[in-house]
């Protein structure tokens, strides 16, 4: 299981304020980044928090950010990038 996107894939972050355990962080929701990496599939962390199996698995990406457009002023270099490890269900295409 591979998952719906690809390395060089443009997604864009589901906005959202779930109550529970999120493992996305929310700094990160709303924006648009590029996939970086499939790290594989694996049981949903939100899911296994409260008990359950997390199945089925669901596919892990590693996504890059700009860091400008992640922290508003950020005055470094334009080529700083942040990447965030984040599950398919919380990405959709940009």
């Amino acid at each position: 299981m591979s998952g719906p996107f690809a390395p060089g894939d443009r997604v864009a972050v589901r906005r959202t304020d779930s109550p529970g355990h999120l493992r996305t962080p929310y700094y990160v929701r709303g924006l648009v980044g590029v996939v970086e990496r499939v790290c594989g599939p694996f049981p949903n962390p939100e899911e296994r928090a409260y008990g359950r199996d997390g199945l089925p698995a669901r596919a892990l990406y590693r996504v890059r950010f700009r860091q400008a457009d992640v922290w508003p002023g950020y005055c470094g270099p334009p080529a700083d990038v942040v990447e965030v490890e984040i599950y398919e269900h919380w990405l959709e295409p940009a």
